[in-house]
């Protein structure tokens, strides 16, 4: 499977998932997504808490708001009907399940290509050259931004504007933390635009690493079809 069917299979998935309207269609989604990662021959528990981790504080959150306060489902309150806890707790479940696919989808996705660097991902993307660089220029600068969130935090910490642990000053002095990783970002990407880029040749030599045909594969249209199915499917049960 090659990055560009991985990325039609995935938004294809994620569409069918944000149209289902109730736990039937969401499980013909989420029944071929769980196909998809088997077939992937990875572990997929880091995946799998990952996900979970982001979807158990909202539900639980979302919980004690429409199950346990309010009692009834947002559509009975609109409809101006009693409502029960039970359809709350559908509402509930119903929009959980498609935040834990979506975000396991992804997960799953990025899992496929874990193998890969960045530089060969971006090369096997249909995309025009001059995204493809500028997509390439922007992951670089992810590690930049990181340093960024260090010095800063070193530079107020050696400044006694803020600790190292929570506290009531660092809640007190977090905007000037914002600010200066926000200059001290400015200021590395300025310098690498203006000075190392230019430098190293950096545009020029990318052209070079980005060269290539990319193409679909066979499996990224039987993934793609089968990711369309699931959404016609989704829409049909509604």
């Amino acid at each position: 499977m090659t990055p560009n069917g991985a990325i039609v299979f995935g938004l294809l998935l994620i569409a069918g998932t944000l149209v289902a309207r109730d736990l039937a269609s969401l499980a013909v989604v989420l029944a071929l997504l769980l196909t998809f990662v088997a077939t992937g021959r990875r572990n997929v528990m880091p995946a799998l808490m990952w996900s979970a981790a982001i979807v158990l504080p909202l539900a639980g959150f979302m919980a004690l708001v429409w199950i346990v306060i309010v009692g009834r489902a947002p559509a009975e309150i609109a409809a101006g009907t009693a409502g029960s806890r039970a359809a709350a707790a559908s509402y509930v479940g119903l929009v959980c399940a498609r935040l834990f696919i979506v975000a396991f989808a992804t997960q799953a996705i990025v899992l496929r290509f874990s193998g890969w660097t960045p530089l060969g991902f971006v090369r096997a993307l249909i995309l025009p050259p001059v995204a493809k660089k500028l997509l390439v220029l922007t992951l670089s600068l992810v590690d930049t931004m990181l340093h960024a969130v260090d010095r800063a935090r070193t530079a107020l910490i050696a400044g006694g504007l803020i600790t190292r642990r929570a506290s009531w000053r660092n809640l007190r002095n977090g905007w000037l933390l914002v600010q200066t990783v926000w200059l001290t970002t400015i200021a590395i990407v300025i310098g690498r635009t203006r000075d190392k880029w230019p430098t190293e040749n950096t545009l020029t030599r990318l052209d070079d690493a980005l060269a290539g045909a990319p193409q679909f594969a066979v499996a990224d249209a039987v993934w793609s079809a089968a990711a369309a199915a699931s959404l016609v499917a989704a829409i049909g049960l509604r």
